[in-house]
């Protein structure tokens, strides 16, 4: 039996400059990464969750349903697609969960994810649309789990975040034997998803800093940061530098 009922929670209040955020980047290779990140850039923590023995399933159950599709056409495949749908449900619930989780253990306030722009039809093959259903269930499982911890949820702009390395040196390169590693223009390899998640987070705080500040401090700000003006192309490095500005702004 299922009873449906409403339940009041106040959700926290924390002053930006004081809030601990968990940022989310939804990886292919990792089904999540999570950043325990302040105000200041300060990195509390980080994880990788992820479900293989679960996606192995799914995947190979898509499989079945391509030979079963060759020889019987797709009428007939409602079935299989039906109970692949609901794996792959199950998993984005699993990792919801988890994410929840990880961000209470830290006291989180809010849960920073990409806004996902999927207007229209999705394009792609039968893998990447149930990986872009996946993330839309994601995201709205954690944001009802979170707001009845009191936590907050937000998003932020997805354009460039895996694409620009987060110590401001610039795009990366992906590599073509293991996806989720990178190389910045320094020679430095890292994890893309990772770095993904510390501009994700940087995001956050760069736009929650900025909005309430009087129009001339803030542009006094963007002229000694110019990368905060526009938000597309913020980095984990310019929410340091944007820091560190404002703590010699408000010294002198």
């Amino acid at each position: 039996m299922r009873f449906s009922y409403k339940e009041e929670v106040t959700l926290t209040k924390t002053p930006v400059k004081e809030q601990i955020i968990c940022s989310v980047d939804l990886g292919i290779n990792t089904d999540a990464v999570c950043t325990i990140m302040r105000a200041d850039g300060t990195v509390l923590g980080r994880r990788f969750i992820d479900h293989p023995s679960e996606k192995d399933r799914m995947y190979r159950t898509l499989g079945r349903i391509r030979r079963f599709q060759r020889e019987h056409g797709s009428a007939q495949a409602q079935v299989r697609w039906a109970y692949t749908k609901r794996l792959n449900t199950e998993l984005g619930k699993k990792i919801a969960g988890a994410i929840v989780r990880y961000a209470e253990e830290h006291h989180a306030d809010v849960i920073v994810f990409e806004y996902l722009e999927m207007q229209g039809k999705i394009s792609g093959k039968k893998k990447q649309k149930l990986h872009l259903w996946r993330k839309r269930d994601i995201q709205k499982c954690c944001e009802h789990q979170a707001h009845r911890k009191g936590m907050r949820v937000s998003r932020i702009c997805a354009w460039n975040t895996s694409r620009l390395a987060y110590d401001g040196s610039g795009a990366v390169t992906r590599d073509w034997e293991n996806h989720s590693l990178c190389t910045f223009q320094t020679g430095k390899r890292y994890n893309c998803d990772l770095s993904a998640s510390y501009n994700i987070g940087a995001r956050y705080f760069i736009r929650e800093l900025l909005k309430p500040l009087p129009a001339t401090e803030r542009s006094l700000l963007e002229a000694k940061v110019p990368p905060v003006k526009r938000r597309t192309s913020c980095v984990y490095a310019d929410l340091r530098e944007l820091h560190l500005q404002m703590e010699i702004l408000k010294v002198a």
